[in-house]
């Protein structure tokens, strides 16, 4: 059988990271860290029974950065999320 080599669909590059960070909703703060980052999105885990928001903010003290999040897609623990603005604390 032959093997081909795999095909980066990404379009953004992932920095493998491990920061610490909270997701923040309406009624409703939770822990998660995050795995992956890139300019426009990140990997975030939680515990695979946390219900996650479609959309929330995430502050990242690593970052100093609190972030509009969206979820792009969810497998067990692991939330795919897409960034689309961000702020730096003050």
């Amino acid at each position: 059988m032959a093997t081909f080599p795999h095909t980066e669909r990404r379009l953004h590059s992932r920095e493998f990271v491990l920061k610490e960070a909270t997701i923040v909703t309406a009624d409703a703060r939770i822990r998660c860290s995050i795995r992956n980052q890139h300019e426009h999105g990140a990997e975030l885990r939680v515990g695979a029974q946390v219900a996650i928001p479609d959309g929330f903010t995430l502050i990242v003290p690593d970052d100093d950065a609190v972030y509009r999040a969206v979820v792009r897609w969810r497998r067990n623990e692991r939330v795919g999320v897409q960034i689309f603005s961000n702020s730096m604390k003050g």
